[in-house]
């Protein structure tokens, strides 16, 4: 029989049987808090909040490697995208961070609840269930203990994605402002490229125009110079045969002058041979001595002789050559007029 029941925290009822305290709530706490149990060494607390996740450094940290990874084959949009997405995650792992320390308030409002609970019963009880009392109270102040240790690291990690979101939103706004410049400057360049496109589409317009106008002058410019050329080349070919032709006159009575000089000279040379070797010549030849000429025999004593009856033989004497060589087919005739 046990006396000193807990009902309505705090107020005593006596002469009832009930069972122990402690036990009623220790079950309900075991529902939403980890399972505790008695060990050789003392009291082992067990955690049992479900499947284990990966905590928020670590997954922030995966996600920021990633990016990192990631960013030098994504585009400038691309990074932007992956920036706003990264924000948003951060976003959303802030606001988790704030909802487990929202619940970590709560859990340490209700082990404070809890603990005052089980000190106001552990001294209207004795016994084995005072002795359940005093550990539940030790479980309940190690597991304050845990909490509080899960609530640094929880602040801790808010402190770090707090960053990462601001870094990130950083990131954002910059990758936001480099679109836009790029976007800028994109339209910028279409805009003098298109530009540019015009005024050589232009250009190309009026060098056509030109070169059409320029053509058909130049078309009639070549065609007078054709003409001028044919006229010249028309008048200067019979001057250019005149010419030759002159120069030919002219080489030629030059060179009927030096035969007959030379002519004359050959026969003063023979004239002084013939003086020396006391041979003086009857008759003399005049004219020029060469083919198709005439020649006329002239007699030195200024007898006139009748040739009609006379034959005449001619002959060709070379100067550096003594010998004679006759030639056939010379013709004499008398040209002397009658009177």
């Amino acid at each position: 029989m046990t006396w000193a029941a807990t009902l309505d925290y705090g107020r005593k009822t006596k002469n009832e049987d009930i069972r122990p305290g402690p036990l009623r709530p220790a079950n309900i706490i075991r529902n939403k808090f980890p399972t505790y149990k008695n060990g050789s060494n003392g009291i082992v607390i067990k955690l049992a909040d479900g499947p284990e996740v990966p905590p928020l450094k670590e997954v922030v940290a995966k996600e920021t490697e990633e990016l990192l990874d990631r960013r030098q084959r994504f585009s400038v949009r691309e990074l932007a995208m992956k920036f706003e997405k990264g924000l948003n995650t951060a976003t959303l792992l802030s606001k988790e961070v704030k909802w487990r320390q929202v619940a970590l308030l709560e859990r340490d409002i209700l082990l404070k609840n809890l603990k005052s609970v089980l000190e106001s019963l552990r001294g209207q009880v004795t016994g084995k269930t005072k002795d359940e009392i005093e550990e539940s109270i030790s479980m309940v102040e190690i597991l304050a203990v845990q909490l509080s240790k899960r609530e640094a690291e929880l602040i801790q990690q808010k402190t770090e994605v707090t960053e990462l979101a601001k870094s990130l939103k950083l990131a954002s706004e910059d990758a936001k402002r480099i679109v836009e410049e790029e976007r800028v400057n994109a339209n910028t360049e279409v805009e003098s490229a298109r530009s540019a496109v015009q005024r050589v589409q232009e250009a190309l317009q009026e060098h056509e125009k030109m070169s059409k106008k320029t053509g058909k002058q130049d078309m009639e410019e070549l065609k007078k110079e054709v003409r001028v050329a044919r006229r010249i080349k028309m008048l200067h070919c019979p001057s250019k045969a005149m010419d030759l032709e002159n120069e030919i006159k002219t080489l030629r009575k030059t060179f009927t002058e030096k035969s007959v000089d030379c002519v004359n000279l050959l026969k003063e040379l023979e004239l002084h041979k013939r003086l020396k070797g006391n041979e003086i010549p009857v008759f003399d030849l005049e004219g020029l001595q060469c083919l198709g000429s005439m020649l006329h025999i002239v007699c030195h004593n200024g007898t006139p002789v009748d040739f009609s009856n006379i034959s005449v033989q001619w002959f060709r004497i070379h100067p550096k050559e003594s010998n004679k060589e006759s030639w056939t087919g010379g013709l004499c005739r008398d040209t002397r007029k009658k009177t």
